[in-house]
């Protein structure tokens, strides 16, 4: 008869076990965006080109791949070994893979005590004394205290019946996508602040230096003016408009000397470094080289390759697991449960025999919780909602940044190739003014005036060729920096 019941309880369990299955549906990817181009009106193919360093005419390939290491596109060695440095000791690295352990780790945890049986190994030991008595045996001698040692194997097994312990698991293996993601979005982000921060430092040391040569031209000019004042030469109100215009400059090198110290700190920063500590040398701008061919994925494409996209989506994923747990508590909870051991009163007696074993199923039914049960699935599906949106925020503020720098680097090139015609008419009038005041058909003042304008338009240029490298940089971050070129960082479990 007690083999009978035992059989007949693993049978139960066992049918659960195969009769188990999910009361909510299966997580559906996101279907990618129905669009074909990232800007309105005319997708630009290519920009212009201008004479000069950063000036080439670039090319975008639609769903041309993108290269890992993005940054090296550059071509410049002492920028491969900044964005390196970043990514091996910027504190946000180690963070966001501590993080990605964490939560490793917990989903490891869960498939263990959820997919297999849990077993337990217990002893003890009492020293009691029993009054037969009370147990309707009066005219029994009474015995007098004794110890009673027990050792037990306890094993329990909750059966997912529903799915609540899967769509669990599932939920936590998207956080783990989640972290993973973040951790690609981190290195991305980094990689792309090292090269703008490098570029931007770069693009200050020469304004500085452009800055200091023409401050140095207008106090020339405003000496020569006080001495021709002297003579009567000029009005005295030329004089004091070349005094505002050195002060102006004079004005703007400190604040141009300060964006640089600022960025400089920050470069040493994204190199995991204090300010003291790190090399801050800049990089000569025009070391840099613009590439001529830069990827252009389509935007079907973005959606599976943007970590902060993928990132949204795996939450999305762990809000449906969520949704589906909420749905399991809905229904019955069935735990088979089996316990095996001895109980002596003598310590080396526990190894001769098993004199108790227990064997047993527990089923529970949710029948009244004040109306918590459903309300908690009421908010999983609207926690769901919430992932949805934010998911399609995600991709749409993406298409927007793709679109952004497209935008601007077809600017950039028209803006540069303006710049640089301006330069060349600067130098051409200069050479003209050289060679006027070489035979004496000009004065000294002019020849100062026209060195200025030519440093004026340098300085311009500057500022429009590193916006050039700045935006070719954000465009390969808001492609998604091809990541997924490179090494998976996912821990395999």
């Amino acid at each position: 008869m007690t083999a009978d019941f035992i059989r007949r309880i693993f049978m139960l369990g066992l049918a659960s076990l195969l009769c188990a299955c999910a009361v909510s549906p299966d997580f559906q990817k996101p279907q990618a965006p129905d669009v074909q181009q990232y800007t309105s009106g005319t997708q630009p193919t290519a920009t212009v080109a201008s004479n000069g360093a950063g000036g080439v005419a670039q090319n975008f390939h639609d769903g041309t791949d993108i290269p890992a290491q993005w940054w090296m596109l550059f071509h410049s060695p002492r920028l491969d070994t900044m964005v390196r440095t970043a990514l091996t000791n910027n504190p946000q690295i180690a963070q966001a893979k501590a993080t990605l352990r964490q939560a490793s780790e917990n989903l490891i945890a869960q498939t263990g005590a959820t997919r297999y049986p849990q077993a337990n190994l217990q002893f003890g030991s009492s020293r009691q004394q029993i009054d037969l008595a009370t147990l309707g045996a009066p005219n029994v001698p009474q015995s007098g205290p004794f110890n009673l040692f027990n050792a037990s194997l306890n094993v329990s097994y909750t059966v997912d019946a529903f799915g609540a312990n899967s769509r669990m698991l599932e939920g936590l293996q998207a956080q783990v996508d989640t972290q993973n993601y973040e951790l690609q979005a981190v290195r991305l982000t980094l990689a792309g602040n090292v090269v703008t921060a490098a570029i931007k430092q770069a693009a200050l040391y020469a304004q500085i230096s452009t800055t200091e040569d023409m401050l140095q031209l207008q106090r020339q000019q405003l000496a020569i003016m006080e001495q021709r004042l002297i003579a009567g030469g000029i009005a005295r109100l030329d004089v004091e408009n070349q005094r505002t215009l050195v002060a102006q400059s004079s004005a703007a090198l400190p604040s141009l000397k300060q964006q640089f110290a600022q960025v400089s700190h920050q470069l040493a920063v994204y190199l995991g470094k204090a300010p003291a500590q790190a090399d801050l040398t800049p990089l000569d701008l025009n070391s840099l080289t613009l590439p001529q061919t830069l990827p252009l994925s389509l935007p079907s494409a973005l959606a599976r390759q943007r970590p902060d996209i993928l990132a949204s989506e795996a939450v999305l994923r762990q809000a449906s697991a969520q949704v589906g747990v909420a749905s399991a508590n809905l229904y019955p909870q069935l735990t088979l449960s089996g316990s095996a051991g001895t109980e002596q009163t003598h310590v080396g007696d526990l190894a001769n025999s098993l004199n108790v074993w227990s064997i047993g199923l527990q089923l529970m039914q949710p029948l009244f919780h004040g109306g918590e049960l459903r309300a908690k699935k009421r908010a999983a599906v609207a926690a769901y909602d919430a992932a949805a949106a934010s998911y399609q925020l995600t991709v749409l503020q993406a298409l927007q940044q793709v679109a952004d720098t497209l935008r601007a680097l077809e600017n950039d090139a028209q803006t540069l190739q303006s710049r640089t015609q301006a330069a060349e008419s600067a130098t051409t009038s200069l050479i003209i003014t050289q060679r006027q005041y070489q035979v004496g058909g000009i004065s000294h003042l002019n020849l100062l005036d026209a060195q200025r304008q030519r440093l004026q338009t340098d300085l311009d240029r500057i500022t429009a060729q590193a916006a050039r490298y700045a935006d070719t940089a954000a465009l390969l971050q808001a492609l998604g920096g091809g990541w997924w070129n490179g090494e998976k960082l996912i821990p395999q479990n």
